[in-house]
């Protein structure tokens, strides 16, 4: 099953459970998903996930200045950003359970 779709469904939640952790900057947080097991996850797309969020209020962001090059633009989750991770989560996990029981049990009506 190729995985890239399912990502894209849920890259929002594991950008914030990601940031719960700790805060982090793009390519950071893109080494983080991929060592929770995201091999797929396009840098791209997660720099565009960390724009969506920011710009709907659920993370905000500070500069650091690096050694190794120019600042770096930290991202960090706050109340609005737990909030949608802790609904998404639950929509998840309810989610998940449903698709479970279809696939080990089958439809739940006769046919």
């Amino acid at each position: 099953m190729d995985t890239s779709q399912l990502l894209k469904g849920v890259l929002d939640v594991a950008v914030l459970a990601v940031l719960r952790e700790a805060d982090g900057y793009g390519y950071e947080i893109v080494r983080r998903l991929r060592a929770a097991g995201f091999d797929e996850v396009g840098d791209a797309s997660v720099y565009g996930t960390l724009r969506r969020l920011y710009n709907s209020g659920a993370l905000t962001t500070y500069v650091v200045p690096s050694e190794e090059g120019p600042n770096r633009k930290y991202y960090s989750v706050n109340g609005t950003g737990i909030d949608l991770l802790n609904r998404s989560a639950k929509t998840w996990r309810e989610f998940t359970a449903a698709m479970s029981d279809l696939i080990d049990h089958g439809s739940k009506e006769a046919t």
